[in-house]
């Protein structure tokens, strides 16, 4: 049996077939072009799908069903996106039945970051788990919560927004109209305006050499300089690596899961993250008397994670 996952971004429409096994047998990318249309977008969606079919050398009617992960609030059992800010019209969309009508079979829909989470849960990081969290690092921090094999949706199917606990109450304003959270601090935008806060503060730092060799500032910036012994950027990286600790903490106290993944460009850092990030969670965790364990890891799969997880959403909404 093979099923489609598609990750619908901002920038690229990604399709790939997967068998029962998780692996990728074809794929198929696409521009998503997000200023467009609802039903243009949809018709993207669809070419991509065929083509992704077409390259693992199969047919349409060897699919069984398809799966999206989407950005947005949506209503996994009505197939309906609600609200996605980035899209136009992307507003209580009914887009499964929009795919069924162009792919002719069963279509199934989260949130991309639960996806993702449950690609993690399902071929990754989370394998063997009953309780398990992923976390998203990127532009901001996503999250999804899986307890006892079940995606947690909430009652307004808005569950597991991570990013958007508070770490310091009336601290650095958040894109969500808050101040202090968690994706404030932790996410690869926020580390990105730590460094070059850094930067400002220490004219003689290795980061000003590394960012004009690559032509930007970005999530690596600081960790390179760290690597090659500069001091401030060894300071930035230590309190980056404290407020992704204090949020996993929090997430970790709250749910008890077996095991927290951590996602995103910046779990490419390994170790050099997750090392720090454990050491301060043992430390902190309300059951640190009990805790005699590693708790929480880098994310498996990279960008495939949630094709992965939208390939099998079935198994969870069918």
């Amino acid at each position: 049996m093979y099923r489609l996952g598609i990750d619908l971004g901002g920038t690229n429409i990604a399709v790939a077939v997967v068998d029962e096994k998780y692996n990728i047998v074809g794929r198929a990318k696409v521009k998503t072009d997000a200023h467009r249309p609802a039903d243009q977008i949809c018709d993207s969606i669809a070419e991509a799908s065929k083509a992704a079919v077409k390259a693992a050398g199969l047919k349409m009617e060897d699919i069984a069903s398809a799966g999206i992960g989407t950005p947005g609030s949506v209503i996994p059992s009505e197939g309906i996106v609600t609200y996605a800010n980035n899209f136009t019209g992307f507003n209580n969309l009914p887009l499964c039945a929009m795919l069924k009508e162009r792919l002719g079979i069963d279509i199934y829909i989260d949130n991309d970051a639960n996806a993702a989470a449950y690609g993690e849960y399902l071929a990754g990081a989370g394998v063997g788990t009953n309780d398990f969290i992923a976390v998203t690092l990127g532009t901001g921090v996503g999250g999804g919560v899986i307890i006892g094999g079940k995606m947690l949706l909430g009652s307004n199917f808005a569950g597991g927004e991570l990013g958007h606990t508070v770490l310091h109450m009336d601290g650095e304003p958040c894109t969500c109209g808050r101040k202090g959270c968690f994706e404030a601090y932790a996410s690869a935008t926020a580390l990105i305006k730590q460094t070059k806060r850094a930067m400002d503060e220490n004219k003689d730092s290795l980061m000003w050499k590394l960012a004009e060799k690559s032509g930007k500032v970005n999530g690596r910036t600081a960790f390179d300089a760290m690597r090659q012994g500069d001091k401030a950027g060894t300071e930035v990286v230590n309190n980056y690596c404290r407020f992704v600790a204090e949020g996993v903490c929090n997430i970790m106290n709250i749910f008890q899961p077996d095991l927290l993944c951590i996602g995103g460009g910046i779990s490419n850092e390994k170790e050099n993250l997750t090392d720090p990030v454990n050491e301060l969670v043992r430390r902190d965790i309300y059951t640190r008397h009990t805790e005699t364990k590693d708790r929480v890891c880098a994310a498996k799969l990279g960008n495939d994670a949630g094709i992965i997880g939208a390939a099998f959403l079935d198994k969870l909404y069918k």
